[in-house]
């Protein structure tokens, strides 16, 4: 947490072990805007990660990974993360490309994703 802004979060989350983000670590950033609980953060990675519902050039992600409530926390934002990390899946694309090779050959993108996590999160 930056002590000079509390409403932006930095949180480094480990690859999970059975993904092929296993042995990275990632910087995720969490924007509260002012009308939280009831707007939901907004969310991105620092850290490159190469994943179809990650935005390749900004870390913004696909914002439709929660279904918000004000009920919901911060915790729920970071544990959707983690499951989009754990379960990569193509059906909430913010890159169509990255999405497409998942879907067509996830040996390959599992390869490619391997790489971006030894080259970006270690």
């Amino acid at each position: 947490i930056d002590s000079e802004n509390m409403s932006v979060w930095k949180i480094t989350i480990a690859g999970p072990s059975v993904s092929p983000y296993k042995g990275g670590l990632f910087v995720l950033q969490l924007d509260f805007p002012d009308q939280y609980p009831f707007k939901q953060p907004m969310m991105k990675f620092v850290t490159k990660v190469y994943h179809p519902s990650v935005m390749q050039t900004t870390g913004e992600i696909c914002h439709n990974i929660i279904t918000w409530a004000p009920t919901l926390t911060a915790l729920t934002c970071i544990e959707g993360v983690y499951s989009l990390l754990a379960d990569p899946q193509a059906d909430l694309p913010v890159d169509d490309d990255i999405a497409q090779l998942l879907s067509t050959n996830r040996k390959e993108f599992e390869r490619k994703a391997r790489k971006f996590t030894k080259e970006h999160a270690m």
